[in-house]
């Protein structure tokens, strides 16, 4: 469809009433006895306009692919908090949901200063230290002095956190197992690839101070507090 403007086709005159152009809504000018009508706007000559689409014409193939995404993520991410929550409970019932991948970290990671997991998870300090106080509470977490810094402080998890984590993360792997139990071996390995690509993609680079904001809730492929689960439980 043309949009209109010099060199265009020009449509016959209808005289007596208006000119009839290809139809739509819109608002465009021509020259002539009538007006065309057009998505978005342009000039064109004769009785009316061509018309075309403008700013918010038809999606394309790769807009579609987008928002199929969208639409995928949203549902596996509500699906993930909600799984996260569960996780949590059966660790300990006094344990926040959001808490969940300060474990995973922890458990992977080994001793971490707050400093280094507000930076990994991209929170603010006071959020990072107000969850962690909750961990030492409940007996998961422990602070030590960091042998490289006798000023700083390690976090690490106790014994019973240690415990208490695995036996949840290896239940949960054997849900994993269990759900995919139809997957090709390729295609977990090709679905926790993309999980990595896009969880790298989306990791913070250096936080800045600004409003205070929790870790998402989601559990992630052994990640963030809360980012998607991946398959098998563990970071690709």
């Amino acid at each position: 469809m043309r949009a209109g403007g010099t060199g265009g086709e020009r449509a016959e005159p209808v005289h007596g009433g208006p000119a009839h152009g290809a139809h739509g809504h819109g608002s465009g000018t021509g020259h002539g006895s009538g007006t065309a009508h057009g998505h978005g706007s342009g000039t064109g000559h004769g009785a009316g306009t061509a018309h075309g689409h403008g700013a918010g014409g038809d999606a394309t193939g790769a807009d579609l692919a987008y928002l199929a995404l969208e639409r995928e993520l949203a549902v596996f991410l509500r699906r993930a908090r909600a799984s996260s929550g569960e996780m949590a409970r059966e660790v300990h019932p006094g344990l926040e949901p959001a808490a969940y991948g300060l474990l995973v970290r922890l458990d992977e990671a080994g001793g971490q200063r707050a400093t280094e997991l507000a930076g990994y998870f991209g929170v603010g300090k006071a959020t990072m230290s107000r969850q962690l106080r909750a961990l030492e509470e409940l007996g998961l977490v422990v602070r030590e002095p960091d042998p490289a810094d006798g000023r700083a402080s390690l976090v690490r998890l106790t014994g019973e956190g240690r415990d208490r984590f695995r036996r949840v993360r290896d239940a949960r792997r054997d849900r994993y197992v269990r759900k995919l139990a139809g997957w090709d071996r390729a295609e977990v390995a090709e679905l926790a690839r993309l999980l990595h690509q896009l969880n790298t993609g989306s990791e913070p680079r250096d936080p800045r101070p600004g409003p205070e904001r929790a870790p998402d809730s989601a559990p992630g492929p052994e990640r963030a507090p809360g980012s998607a689960p991946g398959p098998g439980g563990h970071r690709p």
